[in-house]
């Protein structure tokens, strides 16, 4: 893989917290981030891309996103939690085939990298059968995105059957790639057996867990935690999805078990979940991460998350969240969110020898001219046109402002075709 130097950028890193580290150079060596500074030497053919009036960062990482429902993009605007449960994942979603799968996928993975996102855990609730699954895989290797497949097995057999399946998954698609899945469990929130089956299956696997925990209320959920701990199974990696509802307490279980959270600020407060636990869950010292979970009734970019989670913290009552600053949400939407995936020792920041997953923000328009503030003017003032240049592990997927290696107009007219279909 050809060298390249980003030079010239105002550069952010993010870890240990997002810093600016002013005008510098990225170097990409053979897909992994060589060295960041100014005036690096380039080398014989490397490829130079002029940075100059961009602000250069670690791409984002989008934690839980329901990738297949790309093709219902505001289709459930001022709605509830029942109603999307009832109308999407009751009424339309057995009417999608592999194709609508393939197609929903792909355009939404598309979407995560035209925005700056360069890692996302596909939460994937549509395996109604084995070839649902193998479509939703392949599209998202074909999209070019470093991805986690979050898989929830959606057939109506037995718990072996779930087991056996997810296992031909593990062993035909990520067996030389094994953090590239996780067990998307139902519960045990929903049902007691067939989430302890889950988390066990994940440990036989050696897969983490991603889990909508939480967000059905405080009984509910230190049930689902109670069961957990009963049966030895809370300290296996988990993330918790929507944990509006749990205490103090629970959060301090759950950090103390390794857990990480994953808060949806546009959903949950759009869809009535509960309010978002952004500090709480960080003040227990959790990894928390952001994601954007559906466009069936939200945006779809870490800008407009970004700052929903900001305004949220912000306004807790008592002045509760004040402390929560625009680094610390830079930070949940980058390495906070490798953390909680597991994968921050491949991305998240801009540490060499990390894959260069990188994202160059314009900071040359009208909406983000004379920033006084880099980091402040990524989280309040970008947006989707701000995004220039992104690559993934070194490879460029988008270049001054237009996506490579796919034929838009063809994946434009697939995710229409779908979308007129299942949702008639």
């Amino acid at each position: 893989m050809a060298s390249i130097l980003l030079k010239g950028g105002v550069v952010i890193d993010t870890d240990p917290s997002p810093t600016v580290l002013g005008v510098s150079d990225v170097l990409v060596q053979d897909g992994l981030i060589a060295a960041v500074g100014p005036d690096l030497p380039g080398g014989p053919g490397t490829e130079v891309i002029d940075a100059s009036g961009t602000f250069v960062l670690p791409g984002f990482v989008d934690t839980h996103r329901h990738t297949w429902q790309a093709g219902l993009r505001a289709i459930l605007p001022d709605s509830t939690l029942p109603v999307y449960l009832e109308q999407i994942l009751y009424g339309i979603a057995p009417r999608f085939d592999p194709r609508d799968v393939h197609a929903g996928v792909l355009s939404g993975a598309l979407e995560c990298l035209d925005t700056g996102i360069t890692t996302l855990l596909d939460w994937s609730h549509i395996q109604l059968t084995p070839a649902h699954t193998d479509a939703n895989v392949e599209a998202l290797k074909a999209s070019g995105i470093r991805s986690v497949f979050g898989y929830a097995y959606g057939g109506r057999d037995s718990l072996d059957a779930m087991a056996a399946e997810a296992r031909r998954v593990h062993r035909e698609h990520f067996a030389d790639d094994p953090r590239s899945m996780a067990i998307a469990a139902f519960g045990p929130e929903i049902s007691a057996e067939r989430g302890t089956a889950e988390w066990r299956l994940a440990r036989e696997l050696d897969l983490p867990v991603t889990a909508h925990m939480g967000g059905h209320g405080s009984e509910s959920a230190e049930q689902g935690l109670a069961i957990l701990e009963r049966e030895g199974l809370l300290s296996h990696p988990a993330t918790y999805v929507h944990a509006n509802f749990y205490t103090d307490d629970a959060f301090k279980r759950i950090a103390a078990n390794g857990g990480s959270v994953s808060v949806t600020p546009t959903s949950e407060t759009m869809l009535n979940i509960g309010y978002p636990p952004t500090g709480r869950a960080r003040a227990a010292g959790i990894p928390t991460s952001l994601s954007v979970d559906t466009v069936t009734t939200g945006p779809g970019d870490m800008f407009s998350v970004m700052r929903a989670a900001y305004m949220f913290e912000r306004v807790r009552p008592d002045e509760a969240g004040m402390g929560f600053t625009t680094r610390d949400v830079l930070r949940m939407a980058t390495i906070e969110g490798a953390e909680t995936l597991g994968l921050a020792d491949i991305t998240g920041s801009l540490r060499p020898g990390k894959q260069a997953d990188l994202i160059m923000l314009r900071a040359d328009t009208l909406g983000m001219a004379s920033a006084h503030d880099p980091i402040a003017a990524v989280v309040l003032s970008a947006d989707t046109s701000s995004v220039d240049t992104v690559l993934v592990g070194g490879r460029i997927v988008k270049r001054a402002g237009r996506l490579l290696h796919h034929d838009l107009p063809a994946v434009l007219a697939a995710i229409a075709e779908s979308a007129a279909r299942v949702a008639q």
